[in-house]
């Protein structure tokens, strides 16, 4: 169940590296029992926001309370709510699953009763009871990755941290690592997630915010979002060359707006259907199109632009 009032809070949040400004005085506000998601391209600030809020980072300058608490202040607090699941694998590969459940436990100052009984119920969540006494060497990636999030569950903590969790995995891997987090969030857990995959962000985050140029340029709930910027559907039409000028401006007032890209023109818009009749109205020989709905990938492109990010 999500509650109202915020377990993140951030105000003018400021990170710089020397003289680069990583994350330039953002707002935002996650409340407890949600996934909150943070997109953007790469170098956009998002993996330093991440690392502000589970104090990898310090904070540069602005407010950052987790809880009712802040930061520096109250950093070993705070640590103590969270578990981390990094995007770097930081499992120990030299010894077995069960004892990276118990290294971290331990280090967490969990008596030994209460580790072996944590360690056999997240093992068993994550299904990987089977696996305990086998070297970490011998998992798969997938195997891995539960493996990091059950080791960050060992503490209890209220929110958990998935720095894109899903990478390099496969779709039977990534469906699995879904219903988990779902499942946590039935649980009560807050979830801060990156990820580069459009559809995982669309289908897990109850809000996300779009991260450019260390600045949040969109936040809110992924479908209110898409509607008010893309529109519902998207068309896309082969190019029709010389005509397309006058196909446009044909259809312009049912369309929110349009591209042009090097092999059709994709165009974004609620009233679809007004428009594939327009077009077969006045050109009954048109180009092939084809139709779909719209997504957060379109968003974040007509946002953060098409070009690469190095």
């Amino acid at each position: 169940m999500i509650h109202s009032a915020p377990i993140i809070f951030a105000e003018k949040l400021l990170k710089r590296y020397d003289d680069f400004i990583a994350v330039n005085g953002i707002d935002f506000s996650i409340k407890a029992g949600e996934i909150y998601g943070f997109l953007g391209p790469n170098g956009a600030g998002k993996s330093s926001t991440m690392k502000m809020i589970y104090g990898s980072a310090p904070v540069t300058s602005g407010i950052l309370r987790v809880s009712g608490m802040e930061f520096p202040r109250d950093m070993r607090k705070i640590k103590s709510l969270l578990g981390v699941v990094t995007q770097e694998n930081n499992l120990d590969m030299e010894i077995t699953v069960r004892q990276n459940m118990q290294v971290h436990g331990f280090h967490h100052r969990l008596s030994r009763s209460v580790v072996k009984r944590k360690t056999n119920e997240l093992l068993d969540f994550v299904h990987l009871r089977e696996r305990d006494n086998d070297s970490v060497r011998k998992l798969s990636g997938g195997m891995k990755r539960r493996l990091m999030i059950a080791r960050a569950l060992i503490n209890n903590p209220k929110i958990l941290v998935l720095d894109e969790p899903t990478t390099g995995l496969d779709p039977q891997s990534r469906q699995i690592l879904w219903s988990k987090m779902r499942q946590l969030r039935n649980t009560g857990i807050t979830q801060l997630l990156t990820t580069h995959y459009m559809d995982e962000a669309e289908q897990l985050c109850d809000r996300l915010a779009i991260i450019d140029q260390g600045k949040i340029i969109a936040e809110g709930k992924p479908q209110e979002l898409i509607y008010k910027s893309v529109g519902r559907d998207v068309l896309s039409i082969s190019q029709v060359e010389a005509e397309t000028g006058s196909l446009l401006k044909s259809i312009e007032a049912y369309m929110l707006f349009y591209e042009i890209l090097d092999d059709k023109i994709l165009i974004y818009s609620n009233r679809s259907n007004e428009i594939v009749a327009q077009i077969q109205q006045i050109k009954p020989t048109a180009p092939m199109f084809t139709l779909r709905r719209s997504t957060l990938e379109d968003l974040f492109l007509k946002l953060t632009g098409r070009h690469l990010r190095e």
